[in-house]
């Protein structure tokens, strides 16, 4: 039976959970013969300042090949939150370093926009924008997860925005060379120390705290800044990374040519893998793998022991006849199953890395970026942003570059590099070493990951990859740094059959300023109500309010044997 919960009382459940969720220990318990935590340096609170108003601040503002085309003043309420106006600022308009493109003639800058809060509280947050970038969305600072009921400017916190080099949300920049490496981390790189000076220049000191955040993309610029950048940075929120983004982007249109193939309806992608059939696998997922954390929920908690106990071939009906979404056909099984497995070049070569078995197979969002985005979206980056040399613009086909491309080619392409194109894809877009972290451990600074398990574009598996060579090169034990949370059932940032309402950013800050690791973080689902938008993809036999509690990696939330599954009270994090 579904009821609703008042968001106060929603808000308050989380509250609560969360002050329970922090702890003073800055590591999980070691195990064996792991050698002791490392004792890390602790970085002091921030302390807040404020100014009077806008009207005098444009004068103020002063940066080297910056200009400042704006400083509005926005009153209190002109913006909300999860129903929560957010209180009076200050937003300043500009771009830096105005430019020609050497290559295409057309006129480049970084675009950005800044929130600055009348009262202010000391800390500092660039929000690391998802996509391609293109456009400077409103600088509000992301918490986490879907639907917020908070953001960081409504906390205080000074904010920026950018386009990250290029005016528009198309790939068509990546004609220019310059405009890659912005897009990639120079953009992070050159906004930092304007934003800072900013930030003196309003309030008469620079921030003593800041933080970079984001989800998908803007998940990899925080990868990049953790580790181009830790000098900058306190603390790093880090939503579902597509860190290395070139290679899903390709693995997606091997998923593309697969669903092509399969597909019913020629030239209909999603035919190949209808929703009726994603439907029957999840819920044969779930059959084997919903009550290995000891509650028949529709979660999928312990992911690795899924993996183990799910086979597409034995746990789904094979069709004897037509298809009619009770079952798969021996190619679906075989084509689905490899891709799931890690899709492969022509020739065989491993393109990306895997995706686990999980419950949010059925959903809209699910199927937009396994059927749409493959043509909408990663043809484009992969032909004209990340290959060396680009395809022409003028005469480039994404249709035809995904159906008719060879993936070894576009592998070779984005490794490659020329003259003009002197840094590869893999070398401007990802970390240059993502399991070396020590510039940022070693100063106090510390990384919290998040990922949605049912994420269709970047796996979960590729982030637990990545945590897992994280702690190996740290002896075993990452946790006094950096600490990962997988989120069930979550699809891509949002969504899914999940509890995907949560505030990441906060315990974060009570990380780095007060030395509070998180072991848990409060979740919730969001029903019919919700502040912050109701979820359309939570199964009607869930509570509208249901909360969990997402667990710090390798642990997962198992139920305590009795009380409701609605209520995190009744699992523990093991």
């Amino acid at each position: 039976m579904r009821h609703t919960t008042s968001t106060t009382t929603i808000a308050a459940a989380l509250a609560a959970l969360l002050l329970a969720a922090c702890s003073d220990n800055d590591s999980q318990p070691a195990a064996g013969d792991t050698p002791p935590v490392q004792s890390l340096p602790q970085l002091g609170a921030a302390t807040g300042a404020s100014m009077a108003g806008c009207a005098d601040l444009a004068a103020k503002l002063t940066y080297p090949d910056t200009t400042i085309s704006a400083v509005n003043a926005i009153a209190a309420g002109t913006v909300s939150v999860g129903g929560k106006p957010v209180p009076a600022h200050c937003q300043v308009l500009g771009e830096m370093l105005r430019r020609t493109g050497t290559v295409d003639g057309k006129s480049y800058a970084i675009g950005f926009e800044m929130r600055l809060p009348l009262n202010w509280n000391g800390r500092f947050f660039y929000q690391a924008n998802g996509g391609v970038d293109g456009s400077v969305v409103s600088a509000l600072g992301p918490v986490g997860g879907g639907g917020p009921l908070d953001n960081a400017l409504n906390q205080g916190f000074a904010v920026i925005s950018s386009d990250a080099g290029h005016g528009a949300p198309t790939p068509f920049f990546g004609i220019d060379p310059q405009a890659r490496l912005d897009y990639g981390y120079q953009a992070v790189g050159k906004l930092t120390p304007m934003a800072k000076a900013v930030i003196k220049a309003a309030y008469g000191k620079a921030p003593d705290r800041s933080y970079i955040g984001g989800c998908s993309n803007g998940g990899r610029h925080t990868m990049v800044a953790a580790a181009r950048y830790a000098d900058q940075y306190d603390g790093f929120l880090v939503g579902d990374p597509g860190f290395r983004l070139p290679l899903a982007a390709i693995a997606n249109i091997a998923g593309a040519k697969t669903y092509a193939a399969l597909a019913s309806t020629p030239g209909d992608l999603g035919t190949g893998f209808t929703q009726a059939e994603r439907a029957l696998v999840s819920n044969a997922v779930l059959g084997k793998c919903d009550a290995l954390d000891g509650a028949a929920d529709g979660l999928v908690q312990d992911t690795k022991a899924c993996q183990a106990a799910f086979d597409i071939n034995r746990d789904v009906p094979t069709c004897a006849g037509a298809r009619d979404g009770t079952c798969l056909t021996t190619a679906q099984k075989s084509g689905i199953a490899a891709l799931f497995a890690g899709a492969k070049t022509e020739s065989g070569k491993q393109i990306y890395t895997s995706f686990p078995w999980d419950a949010g197979l059925a959903t809209n969002g699910w199927a937009s970026w396994k059927f749409s985005s493959p043509i909408d979206r990663d043809a484009g980056a992969v032909g004209l942003i990340w290959q060396v040399p680009p395809e022409d613009p003028a005469t480039f086909d994404g249709r035809s570059f995904v159906l008719n491309g060879s993936l070894d080619t576009m592998l070779a392409k984005i490794n490659a590099t020329n003259g003009i194109y002197t840094e590869n894809a893999l070398s401007f877009m990802t970390p240059p070493n993502p399991s070396n972290l020590a510039a940022l451990k070693n100063r106090g600074a510390k990384m919290l990951v998040y990922h949605g398990t049912s994420d269709p574009i970047f796996s979960s598996d590729d982030t637990t990859s990545w945590y897992e060579a994280l702690r190996t090169a740290n002896g075993g034990d990452a946790a006094n740094f950096a600490r990962f949370f997988r989120v069930p059932g979550m699809n891509h940032c949002s969504g899914g059959p999940a509890t995907d309402q949560f505030d990441m950013l906060t315990p974060l800050v009570a990380w780095v300023e007060k030395g509070q690791a998180p072991d848990t973080v409060a979740a919730a689902a969001r029903g019919s109500g919700n502040a912050g938008g109701a979820n359309a993809d939570l199964p009607a036999n869930w509570s509208a309010s249901r909360t969990r509690p997402l667990c710090a990696y390798p642990k997962v939330a198992r139920y305590k044997g009795s009380g409701s599954v609605d209520d995190a009270a009744n699992f523990s994090c093991q």
